[in-house]
């Protein structure tokens, strides 16, 4: 495993795979950066990295693109996989079999040290103002230019005992204050209600550019009181360097390329929205919000500001929750003792359906459980958890399709899935930013859910083989037209 210590060393490596593209024009800010990624989603070009951006500080970059579909031929992971240290030839599935194993492994606790390149410009007070950094204006219709959509969140709670990094929207309101969505069950909801409640302004930083694996852990549900710095320690096998803020007590990766530092007040008195989400629509809604005070700021000489435009797949809140949620939902199967082979959010579906594949002889394991039962099972144990309210559609296959393969996943679910039968309907909690809920559902927080029993009879009763070329024709006569395939 190759741990990518820093975004610099990361785009190095995509140089070196022709996946970046350097943008030497002046482009503005306001719009024209996100439309070029997004135009950029559509292609699956490479990642730009712009150098000439109106309006900000000689020197600042951007990047757009940092963990979407890769560019280079048969390696559509290869960013996301890069970033969390496999190699780029690495599939959908070996990156969350990795994320999963990770979750058992032992985490190791941060290194502190004592300075670090994000310490090479420091700005405090009225210096410290936003309009100097290329903060990009996402989509039409915005409620202003967008601060954070590949950043971390740091926070701690007032007892000192839980550190998170995490990642949630935040918009520039001016050069001093920002605002964004905290909202249960977030960790950074819960950290914040921990120092309302004692009535004083929570310390945050907002982090910019740090190395790769970051954003994507960022995303990860991990439980209560686990911190993503001892999780990604235990995953790269060595403890992540982290650096002392200038004006709060709070640690922030030494990887970074730029630090916000400041406090979050104790009421929501700023309006934020509206905002193009993932889903892929403009979530036309505003609502009142915290206000995030910008007290100091620190960056790197050069220094890269990451962005995500995100909106109608496949962009990087797809990737990024594809692979953390389907990780953390594979883990925890696994733990309950069920026999699960992978756990997949399909990209195209803007993660709004999750895939479970089983073993063809998970009777074996669960003697006279029924399918339907068993996919209930399966269902509960995701719905039970702080991300099972992102999965409104759960379907339950056997492990002979691949499901981040949508050329196997749209043949199997037509011909799989009763149009009336073999389901079983749920309600409970659900995230109102999920476009498949009416208004009055999202306003509630709970809607109905469902997963689909799709499996296939046991072996020798009824199971019905591919009419396929690996299914319909003996090994042999598909070893030999496959060695006689060019005559």
């Amino acid at each position: 495993m190759q741990h990518m210590k820093d975004l610099r060393q990361y785009i190095e490596k995509l140089e070196q795979l022709e996946d970046i593209r350097h943008v030497d024009r002046a482009v503005d800010p306001h719009l024209e950066m996100a439309a070029i990624t997004r135009r950029g989603y559509d292609l699956h070009a490479p990642a730009p990295l712009f150098s000439n951006i109106l309006g900000t500080d000689k020197g600042m970059r951007a990047m757009g693109a940092p963990a979407a579909i890769s560019s280079v031929a048969g390696k559509p992971a290869a960013r996301v996989a890069l970033s969390v240290g496999l190699s780029e030839d690495a599939s959908w599935q070996e990156i969350v079999e990795c994320l999963a194993t990770s979750t058992k492994a032992e985490g190791i606790p941060p290194n502190i040290v004592t300075t670090a390149p994000c310490k090479q410009n420091i700005l405090h007070g009225a210096d410290a103002s936003l309009d100097r950094f290329p903060i990009p204006y996402l989509h039409e219709g915005d409620g202003g230019p967008y601060c954070n959509t590949w950043g971390t969140i740091v926070a701690r709670t007032p007892d000192g005992k839980w550190t998170n990094w995490s990642i949630a929207r935040i918009q520039k309101l001016d050069a001093h204050r920002m605002t964004g969505l905290i909202m249960l069950p977030q960790h950074i909801a819960c950290i914040w209600e921990e120092w309302r409640k004692i009535g004083k302004p929570m310390p945050y930083a907002l982090v910019q550019g740090c190395e790769p694996a970051l954003p994507i852990v960022s995303s990860m549900p991990l439980d209560d009181y686990e911190n993503e710095s001892d999780y990604l320690g235990g995953h790269f096998g060595e403890a992540i360097d982290v650096v002392r803020c200038e004006t709060i007590d709070l640690d922030v990766p030494a990887s970074a390329e730029i630090v916000i530092e400041g406090h979050i007040s104790i009421e929501r008195e700023s309006e934020e929205g509206p905002f193009g989400e993932y889903p892929g629509y403009m979530v036309t809604e505003t609502s009142m919000q915290p206000t995030y005070h910008v007290e100091c700021i620190t960056y790197r000489d050069g220094a890269i500001w990451p962005f995500v435009p995100e909106g109608r797949p496949i962009d990087e809140f797809h990737t990024a929750v594809g692979v953390a949620m389907s990780a953390e939902a594979l883990s925890m199967l696994r733990e309950a003792d069920l026999p699960v082979t992978t756990v997949w959010s399909p990209l195209e579906t803007a993660n709004h359906w999750l895939f479970v594949t089983v073993p063809f002889d998970w009777r074996d394991k669960l003697p006279g459980v029924s399918s339907e039962a068993f996919a209930h099972q399966i269902a509960q144990k995701i719905w039970q958890t702080k991300y099972g309210s992102n999965c409104p559609v759960i379907y339950v296959l056997d492990d002979d399709i691949d499901p981040t393969n949508p050329a196997d996943y749209l043949w199997a679910l037509p011909t799989r899935t009763h149009p009336t039968k073999r389901r079983v309907i749920d309600h409970g909690p659900i995230l109102p930013l999920l476009a498949c809920y009416t208004d009055e559902e999202c306003q509630e927080h709970t809607g109905d859910r469902v997963v689909h029993d799709c499996l296939q009879p046991a072996p020798n009763r009824g199971r019905l083989r591919h009419s396929s070329f690996e299914g319909a024709y003996p090994e042999e006569i598909q070893a030999r037209v496959i060695e006689l395939w060019d005559q």
